[in-house]
């Protein structure tokens, strides 16, 4: 498991591209029969990627539990969101099996011991992205389709930024201790995404980009309003962002992306908002 030590706003303003890049940016999530994850000191947030092949994948494979989270079992004190960006896929949690298609996600609940990930076809696998976020009691286990998401419509195509923000893990979808999961779809011919862009002091935030076009990418912006950078993104790629970065990215192409918040709150709209023409 990669450990993400963090760094604050002082030391990221002398940041170079390659230590940016090694800090705040997850690649290679996915690799077949094995679970890749990227754990961030960050309000200690696990990101994981899992393509299973071959086999069904147990979620802690090749992790020492005890030595990185001094429990038994990976959600003893933790809950989990999962996507599903692949393939169609299945997920057992302590018996139970859920069917996974492209888009669909799961709520796994505190708790819960056994969790394992497989693939429908192996020719086309599923690929689970998931989040974990620290949880001190336990609600119920839920699959979430995207019909069953609230739906959001924001943007303007005069702006570059028409789009569907997808509220799955959200308190008026399902209830959760603190983690809040979300997907957001640029229609064709947008670029923006979270433009006016804004921080939000009492929670993190992990983006994972996807349908990103082979040759296209997308510019991450990432810092404080003052004193921006840039993160070249790829597609299935994700980037860490701390309470007091921005981040708001612009694409080659349309593209979505999928929000992963903990902290505080879980109050969507709780966000400080910078005017554009302020950021620097």
């Amino acid at each position: 498991m990669d450990i993400r030590y963090s760094i604050g706003r002082r030391e990221f303003q002398r940041c170079t591209t390659e230590e940016m890049r090694e800090e705040f940016l997850i690649t290679d999530l996915y690799k077949p029969d094995e679970v890749v994850a990227v754990y961030s000191h960050i309000d200690r947030m696990v990101t994981l990627g899992c393509m299973p092949v071959n086999e069904e994948v147990p979620i802690e494979k090749g992790m020492d539990i005890w030595s990185k989270f001094g429990t038994k079992f990976l959600l003893e004190r933790r809950e989990l969101g999962v996507f599903n960006i692949g393939g169609a896929g299945k997920i057992v949690t302590d018996g139970k099996t859920y069917e996974l298609g492209y888009k669909d996600c799961m709520y796994i609940a505190c708790g819960t011991k056994e969790i394992l990930l497989s693939s429908a076809d192996k020719k086309n696998p599923a690929k689970f992205y998931m989040v974990s976020a620290p949880a001190h009691t336990t609600y119920e286990t839920k699959f979430i389709s995207i019909n069953d998401a609230a739906k959001n419509p924001v943007g303007a195509a005069e702006t570059a930024n028409k789009r569907v923000i997808y509220q799955f893990i959200h308190p008026d979808v399902v209830k959760t201790c603190q983690l809040m999961m979300g997907l957001t779809c640029l229609e064709s011919g947008n670029v923006w995404n979270t433009m006016p862009a804004h921080t939000h002091e009492r929670r993190m935030e992990v983006y994972t980009y996807l349908e990103v076009p082979e040759n296209d990418v997308v510019f991450h912006m990432m810092g404080e309003p003052t004193q921006t950078r840039h993160l070249v993104v790829r597609n299935e790629e994700a980037v860490i962002s701390p309470s007091w970065s921005i981040h708001s990215g612009c694409g080659t192409s349309n593209y979505s992306f999928i929000w992963a918040m903990g902290g505080e709150n879980q109050e969507f709209t709780d966000m400080d908002t910078i005017d554009t023409t302020d950021l620097r």
